[in-house]
């Protein structure tokens, strides 16, 4: 027999003989077949099979083992995208959690300057209104003071014109009552 023959081979070999070989009579069942020949396949056979199962199971074997790494490289890539596009929406949230932070400070910041240019323009108005109504009294006395110190000039103007009126009127008065010889 050849070695390299596989079992499958032997198997055939064994079938056709057994299919091709005579009918006996009265035997539709049985027939005659080379007895050694029939045998020598059968060892051949049996010879074979430990090591075409051997060979099955390397086979066996190492698919499972093929498979078993597959799955579990297909597991590890599987946990890897599950663990990226885990990242992937942490680092979403986290970013719209920034950016609503962010508006929210914002708006709170807008807020709070709308609230103090507000109280600053009531403050500084109310100040203004102070100062013009300090400055309108201040100008109301000046006012009065000016006022009255125009009645005290005019009262003492007229005052003093009316002494000079009336010096002049005594001083020819005086010149007519002094002696003629005491001339100064």
């Amino acid at each position: 027999m050849n070695e390299n023959e596989g079992i499958l081979e032997l198997i055939e070999m064994l079938y056709n003989m057994i299919s091709e070989a005579w009918g006996v009579p009265l035997g539709n069942d049985k027939c005659l077949v080379d007895r050694d020949k029939a045998l020598d396949l059968i060892e051949e056979i049996k010879a074979r099979l430990p090591a075409e199962m051997a060979e099955a199971k390397r086979l066996v074997s190492a698919r499972d083992e093929f498979i078993g790494n597959a799955k579990r490289e297909a597991e590890s890539v599987r946990k890897m995208a599950e663990e990226r596009s885990r990242q992937l929406v942490e680092e979403q949230e986290v970013v719209r959690l920034a950016k609503a932070r962010a508006d929210s400070m914002i708006a709170d910041t807008e807020a709070k300057t709308r609230e103090l240019r507000r109280v600053a323009n009531e403050y500084v108005d109310e100040a203004l209104k102070g100062a013009e109504a300090s400055v309108a009294a201040a100008l109301e006395e000046v006012r009065t003071s000016r006022a009255r110190f125009r009645n005290a000039a005019t009262s003492y103007n007229a005052s003093l014109q009316q002494q000079v009126q009336r010096q002049m009127q005594q001083q020819p008065l005086r010149q007519e009552a002094a002696p003629e010889g005491d001339e100064r």
